[in-house]
């Protein structure tokens, strides 16, 4: 059984989406097996709703400030490791990861983008920001890539891709809801088989 941090920033629907997925789907199937648990939430903004969907599912979630997920690590460090955490998963989460805990996790941390890399990504390549671009350069399609996380954003190697039509007639909300299907059908699965 491994154990999971996931790191968010936002709203917070893919680590909902994790957490039923890895804490909760094993009593649906009444499987006797234990699999991997996410045991600890870390967010950098105090108001997101990510801390509190964590609460109503009984998952620890912890606020750290920019600087004590980035250069003032340490607080970070002991969590993780209070936690016993194997793995790291970023479900929106929006800071650069700092070398150290890449160091510390190598292959161990795994993120979500919202578009089909190498394609919409990089420094300020986010969320809406993402699909307005996609819009704007009238993409056929776009989608989703879960990929490991090196020092570079958005960079480290691919483990799965999933693609949606983008239509003329699509909004940048339009292609939001199609990504957002697509990370709730994929991203607890892919992660589940890669860490399995």
């Amino acid at each position: 059984m491994k154990h999971l941090a996931i790191f968010a920033s936002g709203s917070g629907t893919n680590a909902q989406n994790l957490i039923e997925y890895f804490n909760y789907k094993k009593e649906r199937s009444n499987q006797t097996e234990l699999g991997h648990k996410v045991e600890l939430v870390i967010c950098n903004k105090p108001q997101a709703y990510v801390v509190e969907r964590a609460k109503k599912l009984d998952v620890p979630s912890v606020v750290l400030s920019k600087e004590e997920l980035t250069t003032n690590t340490q607080k970070l460090f002991e969590l993780l490791s209070q936690y016993n955490i194997d793995y790291i998963i970023l479900a929106g989460y929006l800071l650069k990861i700092p070398a150290e805990l890449i160091d510390k996790y190598p292959d161990r941390i795994i993120n979500i983008h919202p578009a089909l890399l190498p394609a919409y990504g990089g420094k300020g390549m986010y969320g809406h920001h993402i699909h307005e671009a996609v819009v704007a350069a009238k993409e056929k399609e776009s989608g989703i890539t879960i990929h490991l996380v090196d020092e570079k954003y958005d960079n480290g190697k691919i483990l799965f891709q999933a693609k949606c039509e983008v239509t003329p007639t699509d909004t940048p909300d339009d292609v939001a809801a199609k990504i957002h299907e697509l990370e709730q059908a994929n991203f607890p699965r892919v992660v589940d088989e890669y860490i399995s």
